[in-house]
């Protein structure tokens, strides 16, 4: 039988990066072994926050690049079948009904037991199963009802899950069993982790798709990452294109003990991939994400800022800090400013012809020789004023990019720290 899984995320927010880490993981089970995998979104509320994080999850596993096959399909639109189930299992003897609820018989003795995909055999003994409820009173089928009877609608041939859910998997086998449909195969993945050791949150800081997203991550980078938290190729390779990974992932080499995430890492992964880009990639990449976040700087600007940057930067939301001096002026500390150069530097710069990075760069070092400095101690000065900062693209490019005019204006002094380009946001 071919492989099929699914994703079936609860529709209650951001989708957490350890929903993404789960997700991940089925799909690329899927893929490698040539299966589908299928996207169920676990509704049972029909509110305005709930349709808008469906929306969400959709978008966020696109943005990643984890498509799934067939239409998404909801949870709330199979509880008139979750019903008719659960009326069936009375009739036949194995439910009974309970002060409104119906509620299923589960055994008393031995155990419960499974081979996890992951984890080995399992036993769950069958004392600690209580009658467990599959309708409530008020007609609402619980999730431990409702998801299995949907795994076994939609064929599902593998379950891969957080192992928060292992408590879960034998009242669903045994649920299974009383419909009379066969049994998936389940495999539970381990928490993910904070650097702290423990449970990956907010404190550690972004846990969502849409945070890394706006802090500039590519998705490229965010999935080998995560693909690396419990599963490994072999003890060396690390950077694997997608194709790379799906060719190499088996679930015998996913690991049952929790992952610690490393954001540090993950930054390092980040720039890699940024730096391998083509030009015309990054800079693309680089006005897309600046578009999406609110900036409406100019698009020539970015693009001729974009080289400059590429090799700088570990994310795309280090730009504006970095280079955001090249569309508004950004007034420096004037305890760092020394002011001596700065009108012999606007003098000589005002005769350079044509006012291009090589014809400056040989105006300023001619004068840092004449006045008896360093090109360091000459140059920190200019940068600070047109940059306000010392850390800064090159130089020269920056003033070529920034133009005669504006240039001469901010080391001349006249107007400085006034905005010289469209504002963010």
């Amino acid at each position: 039988m071919p492989v099929r899984v699914r994703f079936a995320p609860s529709p209650t927010g951001f989708l957490h990066i350890g929903g993404v880490h789960t997700a991940l993981f089925n799909w690329l089970f899927a893929r490698h072994e040539g299966g589908e995998f299928r996207l169920r979104i676990e509704n049972t509320d029909t509110s305005r926050e709930v349709a808008e994080a469906t929306d969400q999850i959709q978008e966020s596993l696109r943005w990643l690049g984890l498509d799934w096959d067939g239409e998404v399909t909801f949870q709330l639109d199979r509880m008139d079948r979750c019903r008719e189930e659960a009326a069936r299992l009375v009739a036949e003897g194995k439910a009974y009904e309970d002060e409104g609820a119906i509620r299923v018989h589960m055994p008393d003795e031995g155990v419960t037991a499974w081979d996890d995909l992951i984890r080995g055999r399992i036993e769950y003994p069958s004392e600690k199963l209580e009658d467990l409820v599959l309708v409530r009173a008020d007609g609402r089928p619980t999730y431990n009802f409702a998801s299995p009877v949907e795994d076994w609608l939609d064929g599902v041939t593998h379950v891969l899950r957080g192992d928060d859910h292992i408590s879960n998997t034998p009242k669903q086998i045994r649920i299974l069993e009383a419909l009379g449909a066969p049994l998936p195969a389940y495999g539970h993945l381990a928490n993910i982790l904070g650097p702290d050791g423990k449970k990956l949150s907010k404190r550690h800081g972004a846990t969502s798709v849409e945070e890394f997203r706006a802090q500039g991550y590519i998705p490229e980078a965010l999935v080998n990452y995560l693909a690396l938290l419990g599963w490994s190729y072999d003890d060396r390779t690390e950077l694997m294109s997608v194709e790379e990974i799906v060719e190499r992932f088996t679930l015998e080499r996913v690991g049952a003990s929790p992952a610690v995430f490393d954001y540090t890492k993950l930054t390092h992964f980040n720039g890699v991939y940024l730096r391998a880009l083509s030009p015309g990639e990054y800079a693309d990449r680089l006005v897309a994400y600046l578009r999406e976040q609110g900036y409406d700087w100019d698009e020539g600007l970015i693009r001729r800022a974009a080289p400059l940057v590429q090799e700088k930067i570990a994310t795309l939301g280090e730009f504006p800090t970095f280079a955001g001096f090249l569309f508004a002026r950004v007034e420096p500390d004037p305890e760092l400013v020394d002011g001596a150069v700065l009108p012999a530097a606007a003098e000589t710069l005002a005769q350079v012809e044509p006012f291009d990075a090589p014809s400056i760069e040989a105006a300023l070092r001619a004068l840092a020789e004449r006045l008896g400095l360093k090109p360091r101690e000459a140059f920190q000065p200019i940068r600070l004023v047109v940059t306000g900062s010392t850390v800064s693209p090159g130089l020269f490019e920056s003033l070529e990019l920034l133009g005669k005019e504006e240039s001469l204006a901010r080391i001349g002094g006249s107007g400085r720290g006034g905005a010289s380009g469209s504002s963010a946001r």
